[in-house]
């Protein structure tokens, strides 16, 4: 056998394998896509997030946690992608912005979106009545029938006190799972699949979307419907804070960045900083953006820049990967790749547990603040 040299040898050491990869043919299938064909650049990065994701986050003793930004729902992404992952229990709990929650529910009233393209005579989509989000177009009548079912809902009863945003998206999930089953067309809304595995969705920014409108017109009427950010913050801690204490692990899928990404990783510092817990940061980071870093966003943020914020373990920075692609591009691939090679995980139903988890949180921080005034 010929002995290798030392520059063999570290060619080895650092090589995943060697570039020679199969043809391409009318067969090829997902997988053999992704781990044969997909080899280099941002490919590469796929197949590695692919990887990460299946491999190890959706380990029984990893809790999942999935950031939303970007207009996705309006793409049909929420009934070909999200309500499967949800469904096969590969993701726990979600921050979602209020857009993807509200065109979500077109989807669970029946109403029609439909793919166009860019470029149109926009002065013309208007004096139709037509709206525009890039290449998808609809009927102005889903934002005024959706703002309708919103206003008429939570006028009801069972919406007259104060809410997390989780607690409030759960009660309007069993409403439009309800619809869902009423219209024989389940698998349609994510936030009625998340409300049926008992996934708990946030919205960072309450007041930021058109769901955020229609609540603040309700207050004007003299509705009790209150929203409580800081309850999401201890809610939000409290799920990353018993995944690690009971000697699990927490993963972190961004999908874009802003305020959902944000949101999703302050959880550590406010568990290590503010709350003064015994913790290290997530354990798995798996980001798709197509944000720069050296702008100084945070949508552009790295795992690296946020491991020195306490978001992500140091010790766990092999396992994080950023892919610079576009979500709609991304999300069917995996979703298809991970449902091939994972089995269905059994749903964690946290939003059953939820008074629970904020309570273990509320009695670490408590023995925590004794221990040091007594110090």
């Amino acid at each position: 056998m010929k002995k290798l040299s030392a520059q063999q040898k570290f060619l080895h050491k650092i090589s995943h394998k060697r570039i020679d990869p199969p043809a391409a043919s009318a067969t090829t299938d997902v997988t053999t896509l992704v781990e044969e064909l997909f080899l280099s650049y941002n490919a590469g990065r796929m197949r590695e997030a692919c990887r990460l994701f299946t491999s190890k986050m959706l380990a029984d003793n990893v809790t999942v946690g999935l950031s939303l930004s970007g207009a996705l729902t309006p793409a049909g992404i929420g009934m070909s992608c999200l309500v499967p992952l949800i469904e096969a229990g590969f993701v726990d709990w979600i921050i979602s912005t209020g857009a993807n929650l509200y065109h979500d529910t077109h989807f669970a009233l029946g109403m029609d979106m439909h793919q166009s393209r860019p470029g149109l005579d926009d002065l013309a989509l208007r004096e139709h009545q037509v709206i525009r989000i890039y290449d998808i177009i609809f009927d102005y009548e889903n934002l005024l029938g959706t703002d309708r079912f919103y206003r008429q809902l939570c006028r009801s009863e069972p919406f007259q006190k104060t809410f997390s945003t989780a607690e409030f998206h759960y009660l309007v999930g069993k409403y439009l799972a309800k619809r869902e089953d009423d219209q024989k067309a389940k698998h349609r809304s994510f936030v009625a699949a998340a409300y049926r595995a008992g996934v708990p969705i946030f919205t960072s920014s309450p007041g930021d979307s058109s769901i955020g409108m229609n609540l603040a017109a309700l207050q004007l009427e003299g509705s009790k419907l209150q929203i409580d950010p800081l309850r999401d913050v201890n809610q939000s801690a409290g799920i990353v804070w018993n995944a690690k204490k009971n000697k699990g692990r927490s993963g972190v899928f961004i999908i874009g960045g802003g305020s959902p990404k944000n949101f999703i990783l302050q959880t550590e510092p406010q568990i290590q900083e503010v709350l003064g817990l015994d913790e290290a940061g997530h354990d798995y980071f798996l980001q798709v953006t197509d944000a720069r870093p050296d702008t100084g966003g945070l949508s552009g943020a790295t795992p690296q820049e946020a491991m020195t914020w306490g978001k992500v373990d140091p010790n766990q920075l092999p396992d994080t990967v950023t892919c610079y692609v576009d979500s709609t591009v991304f999300l069917p691939i995996l979703t298809v790749y991970s449902l091939a090679n994972h089995e269905p995980r059994k749903p964690k139903r946290l939003m059953d547990g939820m008074e629970d988890l904020t309570k273990a949180l509320e009695a670490g921080y408590l023995k925590n603040r004794k221990k040091n005034r007594k110090e």
